[in-house]
């Protein structure tokens, strides 16, 4: 910093100097956007310092307005981040320089793990500094005098921007932040990043609510340094910070000529092991609870010695378990942690040498944010390894090498006018003081998500939180804001403004039970779907333990230890994560390289016998072909179409394929899909040339076809669920007292039917509809991919045998239907004759 500027501007650079640390350039870019007043977007590499780039800025330009001998000032900042884990870190980052800087200046934490006892201290005096969650935020907006508690907020920073753009969570940000800057039009806000593809659009999105059109952004040379970001265009920051990142792959000992969906799994067992008790603390990612309890076991059965040195660490599992795990790894205490993405996000666990990624993390963003877990200092490399499940997963790794290498990052988009979450927010905001229509609207609006709501819309959404609609208009519960004489909207009823409270948050799952011992000792949570299909006796893992199950009673499963060693694995959510377009784009370069005979990549090296086979039976797909095989079997005809696009897209693709040519020649089809294609079996033969011309791929009348092809109506019931939660229509009950998801069910199921049949224009069933168009069928990416398809040449090769391609499609549908003694024994049927037919 220059000697002319003022003190406190120098404030961070000595703070750092004071622990023997340098500022980066990037840093300082950061301190000097905040200290003229400019709201912005750092994006940089995990752990290079984005947490002290934006807070010693702030809290140096804070101090330049209120200088800290002062008593404790009102509530300054808030930091808002996606998970309570990484709030608890945050809150103990920030909080060494706020000691040191500002003595008299307090710091608080808020989420759903804060004690009743502490929600009391900081009711009755917000502190200087609140770390919190989107959930926590709103549900402050619900106070009565939130207008004059909140007034006083001049900085808000959003932690892992990326991980709350997409969602729900990140509408709500952006509602709150909107509502902060009409309390506070000088408000400064801060987004942090590492793995964006679409930074500047991202920093949009958040900053909206504070920023001026850009027709009308004044030049900066005319504006007063301290004149607000409402003068102000936002500040776009790359940290350019030389930090290696690793991905590399662990290469099994015989990959083999097939591959198919968890087949390599156990026997990658050993390989895991040893690679674990040669490295330092290790994390091992799995994308699913039930991966993650699997692994856990195998660990423990390998090394039966590290019980106590390895842990679990998913969102099921207990707060105190996980904040045990959690301290561990930060002591460096624990040899290794079995996590989901519980731990994806920003926690700064320094021991952690290796990152461990159990099959496909199905996105390069993924990847990144899942090896910055590792090295999470500067200087230090970031390293990921893949430990493949099956062959096809071996190539990951070369491929995300490649993506990152070329810049290909997934972009994050924000939802578009979530009726469901604007329904919360204006109850949420009638309870925190009222509001006028003309002035919220206006608000509203200036939100990314919401800049292209109609007044008409608008009016329409506060008129439902008024009456309930037209159907629900003779039931006072659904009455919850009344106009009073002086223009403002308020919730007047105690019962609506209680149930507001307990209902505020967008994110919505499956009904929760409590697991606990029969003697007291909790373990965590469960789906109730899971522990509903069990009875007594049943054994299955969880919490890393064998249990048996005892009873189910007021949503309380109870369990005790199991003797026999014998489980079922519970079937937990997130089994839908789909490869991303850049993941498939990078794995298409992969196999074109091998169809090139270019096997230099480790990866590729190890993969040849596969791809070689491939190439014997059929061909290897490329990025400017569309690979389709034929196959004819007992069952049938099967045919086999490799889009390369999602599992996602897929089951569209499939399901408009089978719909069409059924149109066309009356036929039942079997459908099975995977990230790399999809198979279509029926027992009646059908014409396969409208496949090969492509003519059945058309767009023409997608979204129509696309529609009747699905079952759209029972789709858009089981989305409508999570609307009405979130819009409160249902309630999940009261503490101590929760719903089943079978009331829910009901519940929602009968609103559904009461709007479809007397308020078919209500804008929730809209919302629904287009939701599972969006988000479960990914209607535009179905539609890029038609178009892309259509400009590919087709390859069209009829199989003697299954290929390497094709097996794990079949494998897909066998195991629907066949017990895995049964599996078993038809595979090893199949590769006895592949391997006699072609030696």
């Amino acid at each position: 910093m220059s000697g002319g500027e003022p003190a406190s501007a120098r404030l961070a650079q000595a703070w750092l100097e004071r622990r023997g640390w340098n500022a980066f350039a990037f840093q300082r870019e950061v301190w000097q956007a905040v200290a003229e007043g400019r709201s912005g977007m750092l994006h940089a590499t995990t752990g290079s310092g984005k947490t002290y780039a934006v807070w010693l800025g702030i809290l140096q330009s804070l101090l330049a307005r209120h200088p800290h001998g002062r008593e404790a000032e009102p509530l300054r900042a808030i930091w808002l981040t996606p998970m309570r884990a990484l709030a608890a870190d945050t809150t103990k980052a920030i909080s060494e320089p706020l000691r040191d800087l500002a003595p008299n200046w307090t710091i608080g934490l808020r989420t759903g793990d804060t004690t009743s006892a502490e929600r009391a201290r900081q009711d009755r005096r917000f502190p200087t500094v609140l770390v919190t969650t989107p959930e926590s935020l709103s549900l402050m907006l619900t106070r009565e005098h939130a207008r004059t508690e909140l007034a006083s907020v001049e900085y808000v920073v959003v932690d892992e921007w990326h991980e709350l753009i997409g969602s729900k969570r990140g509408v709500q940000a952006q509602l709150a932040i909107a509502r902060l800057a009409k309390l506070n039009p000088a408000l400064v806000v801060w987004g942090l990043s590492a793995t964006l593809g679409n930074l500047d659009e991202a920093m949009r999105i958040l900053c909206a609510p504070v920023i001026p059109a850009p027709s009308v952004i004044p030049a900066p040379s005319v504006i007063p340094a301290q004149a607000g970001i409402q003068g102000l265009p936002p500040a776009l920051i790359q940290g350019r910070i030389d930090k290696a990142l690793v991905i590399d792959t662990l290469i099994p000992p015989d990959p083999g000529k097939y591959s198919w969906a968890g087949h390599l799994g156990a026997r990658m067992q050993l390989p895991v092991v040893e690679e674990i008790d040669r490295s330092g603390t290790t994390l091992v990612f799995t994308n699913v609870r039930s991966q993650a309890e699997i692994w856990y076991q195998l660990l423990l059965e390998a090394r039966p010695e590290w019980a106590g040195q390895i842990a679990l660490h998913h969102g099921s599992l207990d707060k105190a378990t996980r904040e045990w795990v959690e301290q561990g790894l930060k002591e460096g205490t624990l040899r290794a942690v079995v996590a989901t993405s519980s731990l994806d996000l920003g926690v700064d666990f320094l021991p952690v040498e290796r990152v461990l990624q159990i099959g496909s993390a199905k996105g390069v963003a993924r990847m990144m944010q899942r090896a910055g877990r590792s090295g999470h200092a500067p200087g230090r490399a970031s390293r990921l390894t893949i430990v493949p499940t099956n062959t096809l997963e071996i190539l990951d790794g070369a491929a995300a090498r490649y993506a990152v290498r070329t810049g290909h990052v997934e972009k994050r988009e924000a939802p578009r006018k979530p009726f469901d979450v604007l329904v919360q927010h204006i109850v949420t905001i009638a309870l925190g003081g009222g509001f006028r229509a003309d002035e919220l609207y206006e608000e509203v609006h200036a939100s990314w998500s919401y800049r292209e709501l109609t007044r008409a819309e608008f009016d329409w959404v506060v008129l439902f939180c008024e009456r309930g609609g037209e159907s629900l208009t003779a039931y006072p519960e659904y009455h919850r804001i009344v106009l009073g004489d002086d223009g403002i909207y308020r919730v007047r009823d105690r019962g609506v403004a209680k149930r507001h409270r307990l209902g505020v948050g967008t994110i919505v799952s499956d009904a929760a039970v409590q697991v606990k011992f029969l003697s007291g000792a909790t373990l965590g949570t469960m789906e109730e779907g899971f522990i509903a299909r069990l009875k007594a006796g049943d054994h299955f893992f969880f919490a890393g333990r064998l249990l048996e199950f005892v009873r189910l009673r007021e949503m309380v499963a109870y369990v005790r230890k199991a003797t026999r060693n014998k489980g079922t694995v519970p079937t937990w959510q997130g089994s839908k994560m789909a490869f991303t377009t850049e993941m498939s784009d990078a794995l298409l370069e992969m196999m074109q390289r091998a169809s090139q005979g270019d096997f230099f990549e480790p990866e590729l090296a190890a993969a040849r016998p596969m791809l070689d086979t491939q190439a014997r039976l059929s061909r290897i797909p490329t990025p400017s072909t569309l690979l389709v095989e034929a196959f004819q079997s007992r069952e049938g005809q099967h045919l086999y179409v490799y889009p390369f696009a999602g599992r996602n897209v897929h089951l569209g693709l499939a399901s408009l394929l089978a719909w069409r040519l059924a149109r066309a020649q009356p036929n039942t089809f079997s459908l099975s899909i995977n990230d790399y294609g999809f198979e279509l079996v029926s027992a009646a033969p059908f014409e396969v040339e409208s496949v090969l011309d492509l003519s059945l791929f058309t767009t023409h009348e997608l979204l129509h076809d696309v529609l009747a092809s699905l079952n759209s109506g029972e789709l858009s019931q089981r989305r409508f669920r999570e609307i009405a939660r979130v819009a409160g229509l249902i309630q999940t009950g009261y503490p101590g007292q929760p719903k089943s998801a079978r009331q829910l069910q009901a519940s929602s199921a009968l609103f559904y039917e009461v709007f479809r049949k007397y308020d078919s224009k209500n804008l929730l069933l809209t919302q629904a509809e287009q939701e599972v168009l969006a988000q479960e069928l990914e209607i535009s990416r179905l539609a890029a991919t038609l178009r892309a398809m259509a400009k590919k040449t087709v390859v069209f090769q009829p199989l003697a045998h299954p290929s390497p391609m094709s097996l794990p499609l079949m494998v897909e549908r066998f195991r629907e239907k066949l017990t895995t003694e049964q599996l078993s024994e038809r595979l090893d049927r199949i590769l006895r004759d592949m391997e006699r037919d072609n030696p």
